[in-house]
């Protein structure tokens, strides 16, 4: 038979063990992925709501640098297909002339006979 402190004892023993299990099941939960990847995910959209009002406010202080940099950032985005619109379009100026030139050239001939 155990002394009334002994029995004391295990009664605190017991207390303390589900105290301790209580308190590694909720470390548990709190270090599932699954918890960390929200709380991950939280923290990234409040982040990025933050950096979408700054640049908000930074637009409607400064519209027309916004609009220069969105034009520059767009400009060098695309600029492939911008130099192949701009050789087409000098392409098909030099024909043109060209093509005048052979008629001016013709008709003068012409002309002379």
């Amino acid at each position: 038979m155990d002394t009334p402190e002994i029995a004391a004892a295990r009664i605190e023993v017991e207390h303390t063990r589900s105290r301790v299990t209580a308190t590694a099941q909720e470390l548990q939960e709190r270090l599932s992925p699954k918890v960390l990847a929200k709380g991950a995910w939280e923290g990234a959209k409040e982040k990025g709501a933050g950096l979408a009002e700054d640049a908000v406010d930074a637009v409607k202080a400064r519209p027309l640098a916004a609009t220069g940099v969105v034009a520059a950032i767009t400009m060098f985005l695309a600029r492939e297909p911008l130099m192949d619109l701009a050789g087409k379009v000098v392409g098909s100026i030099g024909e043109k002339r060209k093509s005048r030139s052979k008629r001016t050239t013709r008709q003068s001939t012409t002309e002379k006979a």
